[in-house]
């Protein structure tokens, strides 16, 4: 078996993402993307999740914060895909139901390696401080594809965007941990294979 800690490293004419993720060891949790409020979605799905995340990057977010935010999941769900690969069966299945005050949000995860992804996210408004939270649904597609997940992310209430982001990113976390957790040599599947 090897290391528990994922790194994954991606460099583009428009981004350079340096990653590393532990689904054993819950610290640390370091992040440098210049785009606070992502960050501060990140940590709480790392921190609710239990997932050790370091992420530096630094993208043309002077262009638009898209390329960045898209190859952050890209990135993440490369090393999603790796700890898949490297570590054996997992439980396949996580859920998880969070509230953030006036915020429901939820995430079902199916760890199958087929992507796809529902997300269903009415905003009332259209940005969290000056980040537009159109950009989830790309970070999510990205996350998604790269990793093999079938997603769903559902925001079912709020009247505070920031509070509905947040709690689907602390779901997110949660959600992952339980699908990603090991299941010993038996692969979850009646097909005997995913």
């Amino acid at each position: 078996m090897s290391s528990q800690v994922i790194s994954v490293h991606r460099a583009t004419k428009e981004t350079d993402i340096a990653l590393t993720l532990d689904l054993v060891n819950p610290a640390p949790v370091s992040l440098s993307l210049g785009l606070p409020f992502f960050e501060h979605l990140l940590h709480a799905m790392a921190f609710h999740g239990r997932i050790g995340l370091t992420v530096h990057a630094l993208g043309d977010i002077e262009v638009d914060p898209h390329h960045l935010v898209e190859d952050t999941g890209l990135v993440l769900g490369d090393a999603v895909r790796q700890h898949m690969t490297e570590r054996g069966p997992c439980a396949r299945f996580g859920q998880a139901l969070i509230p953030m005050d006036d915020a429901l949000s939820e995430v079902i995860v199916d760890a199958s390696g087929r992507p796809f992804l529902v997300y269903q996210a009415e905003y009332p408004q259209e940005k969290a401080g000056d980040f537009d939270l159109s950009l989830l649904g790309e970070f999510l597609t990205a996350l998604a594809n790269r990793g093999g997940l079938t997603l769903h992310c559902l925001c079912r209430y709020g009247r505070n965007g920031h509070h509905m982001a947040e709690a689907l990113f602390k779901a997110l976390g949660r959600a992952l941990n339980q699908a990603l957790t090991p299941a010993g040599a038996a692969v979850i599947s009646t097909k005997g294979v995913l």
